[in-house]
């Protein structure tokens, strides 16, 4: 338990840093404080704020979530996630109320962690974490309409519908140079990586936009016209007065701060803990992600999570310590002192290509898709989600569609439960007939079977891909699930099977399934999880073929 609540980096300089990795995450830092940039100033403007708060962002939070977080390579900051929220509370509450309630969300996430809510956030099913991740894609794209056409009209309605109503009325102000900048922004950035992944594609589409519209004079409009310089340094700390009248006023906003911060963080570890192979610990991560937000709104700050393009962009370029981290904020420090002069001039056609970029690639769209590929009960936790983030709000869309996803299992374990009569077998051998002692003991040291019994859904799945993943060892070369005694499978429990799939693979692991049930069956072959000749009518035939695959060809 007391591992729980040390933080990665106290760990790691306890093992010890070789030179070598040093260097790795030294240079991997540099290269993600430099992706980072041009996505702190867009989220900071897209939410409603000015600049220079997603860069204090990104500087503060993202050395404190480095510090003291529970994961080796997260990377913190502003994210697209949260500009729905933030954009909302600073039309409703001013700058002045967004701070005040990203300082009190600080202590709510904080609390979070010391209760061991880390755990908690697991029962989130994978269909409402897509569904309102999909619908935060939709609105940032939506939020981007205006700077990416330069359309000439005022204020921008936070509501979706009389958002579009109004684009829909001042579509003839088009600004074809500011179009123009736009739709290079999206294209540099999509496909520069096809000619190296050492840059940013959006850092070259900022440095080719700044530089065209600035010696041509393009009539567009830029961060220096709307918003003035950026600061080149930090602003002094400021602590807040909070008493009951403001917790009472601010509560609903902080805690959906808290909430999406909480879910957000995890997820990104969780992603992380994937690609490099280690375990995050949650319930520290919660905590370090409260401080950074304490400490980013006592700067002046936004709201701060894990950001999961950046941490993936962390880990693809040989970072493995929080000293990458750490290094990514003193780069964004460093850029701030020296280049924020030259920011002004950046056009917002620009960043808000760049965002158009993000929020396709919030979007999932082949996890949303898959989802459709599912049950019906699924599909609709998803689209409802969805639909609720998209036209009303984002607090609101994850209370229904927990309480739906809550009602829709209750209903799916009672059609999962029958009764009928028990036909015994008049001989002890076959899938039903022989006890599992019994088949043990003619099962070769290199075969590993494991059986499930009950439903795999989303309360479960992280379980049981948690207990797979330490149980394999290097001797074990087929894993055979017995899956006679599970009645349904939900589109997480599918998730987390083919991510034990994938792992297996990779560890040259074959897993072989037996016992399946027809629907679990059916919803396998629609995802292509498996290929079928690995799914097995009972352990004895998957037994003799997992023998077969041991033989040489």
């Amino acid at each position: 338990m007391k591992s729980e609540f040390t933080p990665k980096l106290f760990t790691v300089l306890k093992e010890g840093i070789s030179r070598e990795r040093f260097l790795k995450d030294v240079l991997s830092g540099l290269i993600v404080g430099i992706v980072a940039l041009p996505l702190c100033i867009a989220f900071a403007i897209a939410s409603g704020v000015s600049p220079e708060k997603g860069l204090i962002t990104g500087i503060i939070a993202g050395v404190a979530i480095s510090a003291f977080g529970g994961s080796r390579v997260q990377i913190g900051g502003p994210t697209g996630a949260f500009i729905v929220i933030v954009y909302g509370i600073v039309q409703e509450y001013g700058a002045e109320g967004l701070t005040i309630a990203t300082f009190l969300a600080g202590f709510l996430l904080m609390l979070m962690g010391l209760l061991q809510f880390g755990r908690l956030l697991k029962y989130f099913p994978y269909t409402l974490i897509t569904g309102f991740t999909s619908g935060i894609a939709v609105i940032i794209f939506s939020s981007q309409v205006k700077d990416l056409l330069g359309l000439q009209m005022g204020e921008v309605p936070a509501s979706f519908i009389e958002k579009w109503a109004a684009y829909a009325g001042h579509f003839d102000t088009i600004n074809p140079y500011a179009l123009a900048i736009g739709a290079g922004t999206i294209l540099v950035t999509l496909l520069f990586g096809k000619v190296t992944t050492k840059i940013p594609g959006s850092l070259v589409a900022i440095i080719a936009a700044t530089a065209v519209a600035y010696s041509f004079h393009l009539p567009v409009d830029t961060i220096g016209s709307r918003f003035g310089e950026i600061p080149n340094k930090l602003p002094p700390p400021r602590l807040y007065a909070v008493n009951l009248e403001t917790i009472r006023h601010l509560l609903q906003p902080a805690l959906a701060i808290a909430l999406l911060g909480g879910i957000e963080s995890l997820l990104s570890a969780v992603v992380a803990d994937g690609m490099i192979g280690g375990r995050h610990r949650s319930n520290m991560e919660l905590i370090a992600q409260g401080g950074a937000n304490i400490f980013s709104a006592m700067f002046g700050g936004i709201p701060a999570t894990g950001a999961i393009a950046r941490t993936a962009t962390n880990i693809k370029n040989g970072g493995r310590t929080p000293i990458a981290g750490i290094v990514h904020a003193l780069t964004l420090l460093a850029i701030m002192a020296v280049a924020s002069p030259l920011a002004k001039h950046i056009p917002l056609a620009c960043l808000a290509g760049i965002l158009a970029v993000v929020a396709y690639n919030m979007s999932e769209l082949h996890a949303f898709f898959s989802i459709f590929k599912t049950t019906r009960y699924d599909v609709a936790v998803m689209l409802a989600t969805f639909f609720l983030t998209v036209v009303f709000d984002l607090v609101i869309a994850i209370e229904i569609g927990m309480v739906l996803a809550a009602f829709l299992f209750m209903k799916r374990m009672a059609d999962a439960t029958s009764l009928g009569q028990s036909m015994m077998p008049e001989t002890p051998a076959g899938e039903e007939g022989q006890t599992f002692e019994q088949e043990l003991q003619s099962i070769p040291r290199e075969i590993l079977i494991y059986e499930i019994n009950g439903p795999l859904f989303f309360g479960a799945a992280q379980k049981f891909s948690d207990t797979l993943k330490n149980i394999i060892g290097d001797q074990h070369k087929v894993l055979i699930l017995r899956m006679r005694s599970v009645p349904m499978i939900d589109a997480t429990g599918l998730q987390r099977l083919g991510e034990i799939i994938s792992f297996m693979k990779a560890r040259r692991v074959q897993v072989i399934l037996s016992g399946v049930n027809e629907g679990i069956r059916q919803q396998l072959d629609k995802q292509g999880i498996l290929d079928s000749s690995f799914i097995r009518s009972d352990v004895q035939d998957a037994l003799s073929y997992a023998a077969g695959l041991k033989k040489p060809s």
